[in-house]
């Protein structure tokens, strides 16, 4: 693992904050919440015992102001692959709203490299949130649901379509098995600037899964969970339910492997938002098999759950087509964020924030402590905010304690 962790990120750093949430007492009825932005992680959740419900909660949401979440943890590994195998173009898809192909677009034209976002339904009439960030930065295609259902074949024959018979396409099982366990040099990265600067270069394309849903997405996950086990932090010996909510299910999947390669005794639990336990579980069982072949690496048992894997896949509180907002969640969101200064949205994190409070809820012995990765999706809320216009509409009258 140290050998596959030596290597050229796309963050300079691992680091993230850690908050506490607190939910005292007489604010049992969920109405009131407190935050501490500065916690004892040594003690923290047992010296809340006689306060209240608490939680902690990690800041990935404040990497960084488009590309935050867990879209910056599953490219900080991607991204330098990307450079030092002399891609020029990046072909992957999403949704109207996806902050996965934002995410591509603004690491990719940093860098110069040409981005071809291909995006579910029909152009809004209003560009807004990461639908905007993704077309001023990248290209942008709309492309027809029923064609948009088969997104492997679409994203292939659209790559071959734009390489034409000067280019090549490759995707990342092409440059994975020779950069497993590659350390990235100085003069590695003098090779790949002369090799940019050649106007002659074969422009060579490169296919992202949607959500970025490729096995060395999960080495960021990785990282961040090798920075949160450090002794002052969380540590290696703390029992953590670790909840998340899961669009593909791939972060779910590398803080499950994170804590199975480094031995922690943390579980993870992931609220299923975008497909069934089946899905999510044959997701699991691939980006695993994917990880070993590419990385060369081999897994023991002793750390795998009653459900047979690595991950507990939670059925969300009030199920819904996926994307769909119900009445009163933007209320939830409205008052989380008045009370704690935490954003969340009610299509991904409120989901884990309910988790995360039900499972400190039943925590009452304090024999395992409660975290909930804050994935991000802050730029979401625009578009949601023009879909939902009467929820939306609705925070003029406050949120409702009732």
């Amino acid at each position: 693992m140290e050998k596959i962790l030596n290597r050229r990120w796309t963050l300079p750093s691992p680091e993230t904050k850690i908050h506490q949430v607190i939910i005292p007492r007489h604010g049992s009825d969920g109405c009131n919440f407190l935050l501490n932005t500065v916690p004892d992680l040594g003690h923290g959740a047992r010296d809340m015992k006689n306060k209240g419900k608490c939680f902690y909660v990690v800041r990935d949401d404040l990497l960084h102001s488009l590309i935050n979440g867990n879209k910056a943890r599953k490219l900080d590994g991607l991204i330098p692959l990307i450079e030092d195998h002399s891609v020029t173009d990046v072909v992957t898809c999403g949704g109207c709203q996806s902050a996965h192909t934002a995410a591509i677009a603004v690491l990719c034209a940093e860098r110069g490299i040409a981005s071809h976002l291909l995006l579910r339904g029909e152009q809004p009439e209003i560009l807004t949130g990461y639908n905007l960030m993704s077309t001023l930065y990248g290209n942008v295609t709309y492309v027809p649901r029923n064609i948009y259902a088969d997104r492997e074949n679409m994203l292939k024959d659209y790559a071959k379509s734009l390489a034409g018979n000067s280019g090549s396409v490759i995707s990342f099982g092409n440059i994975t098995q020779n950069s497993s366990t590659t350390e990235f040099s100085t003069a590695n990265l003098m090779e790949f600037d002369v090799s940019r600067s050649d106007r002659n270069l074969q422009r060579k394309f490169l296919i992202v899964n949607e959500g970025a849903g490729d096995s060395v997405a999960l080495l960021g996950m990785i990282r961040l969970v090798q920075y949160l086990s450090q002794s002052h932090l969380l540590g290696k010996d703390r029992a953590l339910k670790f909840v998340i909510d899961a669009g593909t299910g791939t972060t779910a999947v590398g803080l499950g492997l994170a804590a199975l390669c480094l031995g922690l005794p943390w579980e993870v639990h992931a609220v299923m938002l975008a497909d069934k336990i089946d899905g999510y579980k044959q997701q699991e069982d691939r980006l695993i098999s994917e990880f070993q072949n590419h990385f060369n690496v081999q897994f023991s048992d002793h750390n795998i759950n009653e459900d047979g894997g690595i991950v507990y896949w939670v059925e969300r509180g009030r199920p819904r087509r996926f994307g769909n907002v119900l009445e009163g969640e933007v209320e939830a969101c409205q008052q989380i964020a008045q009370q704690t200064g935490i954003l969340v949205d009610p299509v991904y994190t409120l989901a884990a924030w309910e988790t995360a409070m039900l499972l400190s809820s039943k925590e009452d012995d304090r024999e395992s402590e409660v975290v909930m990765l804050h994935t991000g999706g802050t730029l979401g809320m625009f578009g949601l905010a023009q879909r939902y216009r009467n929820y939306f509409g609705m925070l003029q009258k406050g949120p409702n304690c009732s």
